[in-house]
């Protein structure tokens, strides 16, 4: 094993957005002796292949992780059980195995069932993303200086966890240690609710008459434009996402719903110092975000991108 090399083999099941750049990043830094991808699509296997972004491609888990020293999850959240499933007889007897799921009560929930005593699980999730998918997706920045959450559950092995830690870090990315019921919280409001509401609003766009919806897409000014982007992310990665960290994102929807609430008994009324205490508030919120280098991820397909959070 080289200097810069992290493992040996990298298993990576799921090679959309996430994984193609995950797999971009660890061949540009030599992190790692061969990189094996696991994709369900015949045409999205010839396309890593024609990408070169993988050693070899492979259509079953099981035999994308023999003899892999790091197994990475990249499948949507629902996938993750029956991938676990297929792939348990043929992990190496202390591989560690993680994801990046943007819900991580649910994996761990799915996944540990599989795992074996010696193997070690360290679920983690980059927060980075935009709405494009599939392996020609990837790009090996997606990382940088974006916050990575790994969330391994109690007694987990310290120098496993350490090494995906470096792995991310290597990526580019702040890594930073939470419990997993923490993270799906702190998520919801984040990032889930979000992605719910502006798959909301360009819905009601699209519900519009025929007239309207087409003067809407025309005349879109910055913050529809931001929403449809939004709206755009993978359809079935956020199926999964709400159905496996419902209660989280119930209790800040409820939370959201009464804050309309509050903004349309103001705009009702004529309360304008309400309405003007409340975006003073936001604005500090957003002056926060751009302090804490949280302001957008560039991607360099689409200048002037934001993070989509694909996970």
């Amino acid at each position: 094993m080289s200097e810069t090399q992290l493992f040996d083999r990298v298993a990576i099941i799921g090679c959309g957005l996430i994984g193609s750049s995950l797999a971009r990043a660890m061949q540009r830094d030599g992190m790692a002796g061969e990189i094996r991808a696991c994709v369900r699509s015949a045409e999205s296997r010839a396309k890593i292949m024609e990408l070169g972004i993988a050693d070899s491609v492979h259509e079953s888990p099981a035999d994308t992780v023999e003899g892999a020293d790091l197994v990475v999850l990249c499948a949507p959240v629902g996938a993750n059980e029956s991938i676990a499933q297929a792939m348990a007889s043929a992990l190496a007897p202390e591989v560690i195995v993680t994801d990046v799921g943007s819900v991580k009560q649910a994996v761990i929930r799915d996944v540990s069932p599989f795992l074996d005593s010696g193997m070690h699980f360290v679920p983690g999730h980059p927060i980075a993303g935009s709405e494009h998918s599939g392996p020609e997706a990837g790009f090996a920045d997606l990382f940088d200086n974006r916050y990575c959450i790994l969330t391994p559950p109690p007694g987990t092995d310290e120098a496993a966890v350490e090494r995906v830690a470096a792995l991310w870090r290597r990526c580019g990315a702040r890594v930073e240690l939470m419990d997993a019921k923490h993270h799906d919280k702190v998520l919801a409001i984040t990032s889930h609710l979000p992605h719910l509401i502006a798959y909301t609003i360009v819905d009601t766009a699209a519900n519009l008459e025929e007239s309207e919806r087409a003067e809407v897409i025309r005349y879109s000014a910055g913050g529809f434009r931001d929403f449809t982007r939004i709206a755009a992310s993978d359809p079935v990665m956020w199926r999964d996402v709400f159905l496996n960290n419902r209660d989280a994102v119930l209790e800040m929807l409820q939370r959201f719903n009464e804050d309309i609430s509050q903004l349309q008994r103001a705009i009702r009324w004529g309360e304008g110092d309400l309405l003007q205490s409340i975006f003073h508030k936001t604005c500090e919120i957003r002056r926060s975000v751009i302090e804490m280098g949280q302001a957008g991820t560039f991607d360099p397909r689409e200048p002037g991108s934001q993070d989509g959070s694909q996970s």
